[in-house]
């Protein structure tokens, strides 16, 4: 992991890596934020997402759903009350490497950088990708067709236009009856 962080340039951001085999059930990334850079509030319904600090430090904010595990700072020093900021309904932890964060789908949740940046890796659950499938199926309104058998002609098969018509208007045959 050293090695990923140490290539990586200072200014570089974002994804520094990512879990790149297709036939895998997990998503795992290593991203990482500059100083003072934020990932805005988010909701992630569906997946519960594992955040493991690398280096750096910074701030986890949410709806008080996110369980740090063994203390959110990590091994450098130890969350205390002081580190859980009650902002209206937001608490807010302290990251620090080795810091373990479980985010439970349902929570909301953001992230900013300390001075020195973030660097963390989320693993979760592996979205499904987007895939082409049968159309839904299309309700028609109205019911049957009206039947029109007793406006064709049964010699040349000439639909009659007048809905009253006794005689076909090419042929001169009888329209059926109806």
């Amino acid at each position: 992991m050293s090695e990923l962080t140490e290539e990586a340039s200072g200014e570089q951001r974002g994804a520094l890596w990512r879990l790149a085999v297709d036939q895998r059930q997990l998503d795992a990334n290593v991203i990482r934020l500059p100083p003072g850079a934020r990932v805005a509030a988010h909701l992630e319904a569906r997946l519960d997402v594992l955040l493991y600090v690398i280096e750096g430090s910074g701030h986890l904010a949410g709806d008080g759903d996110a369980a740090p595990e063994d203390g959110a700072a990590g091994p450098s020093g130890q969350a205390d009350e002081a580190d859980q900021a009650d902002d209206g309904n937001e608490a807010q932890a302290v990251l620090g490497p080795g810091a373990l964060v479980w985010l439970p789908h349902g929570s909301r949740r953001a992230l900013s950088a300390g001075a020195a940046g973030l660097t963390y890796l989320t693993v979760h659950r592996r979205r499904p990708g987007l895939s082409i499938g049968a159309p839904a199926p299309v309700e028609r309104a109205g019911g049957e067709a009206a039947c029109l058998l007793h406006r064709v002609c049964v010699e040349c098969g000439r639909l009659a236009p007048e809905s009253d018509a006794r005689y076909c208007g090419r042929c001169g045959t009888a329209l059926p009856e109806h």
